[in-house]
């Protein structure tokens, strides 16, 4: 399954790093979009919005005030769902992603993984 990274890092000690690690230790592809170019992993970070082919999640790690720009964006990508994580619930796109078709999911990336959910 691939899974796009919305609001990637470089740093380790930010969870959207964490969980790109986490995903990829549990046999997962991953495609990354960030604000800063940079790698994790070998994974380049995109700052241009490319679309992907196959998407089936997308896990936020950009708060609700960002995202709007990111709405036409993210459903183009058709995933299956969108997993919000904590501090990226935005209750307004779960809206727009509904009736587009798209799962929602507020809940932790990481949690999701360990615990078999994912």
């Amino acid at each position: 399954m691939k899974t796009l990274i919305i609001g990637a890092s470089t740093n380790p000690e930010r969870y959207a790093f964490k969980a790109a690690n986490s995903l990829l230790a549990h046999g997962h592809t991953i495609e990354l979009v960030g604000q800063k170019e940079g790698e994790v992993l070998g994974h380049k970070i995109q700052t241009d919005y490319p679309d992907f082919e196959e998407v089936d999640t997308v896990t936020m790690y950009v708060g609700a005030r960002n995202q709007p720009d990111l709405y036409d964006y993210i459903i183009r990508q058709k995933p299956r769902r969108i997993i919000f994580n904590p501090g990226a619930e935005n209750p307004d796109f779960e809206e727009i992603a509904n009736k587009n078709g798209i799962e929602t999911e507020e809940a932790c990336t990481l949690v999701l993984l360990a615990t078999g959910q994912y």
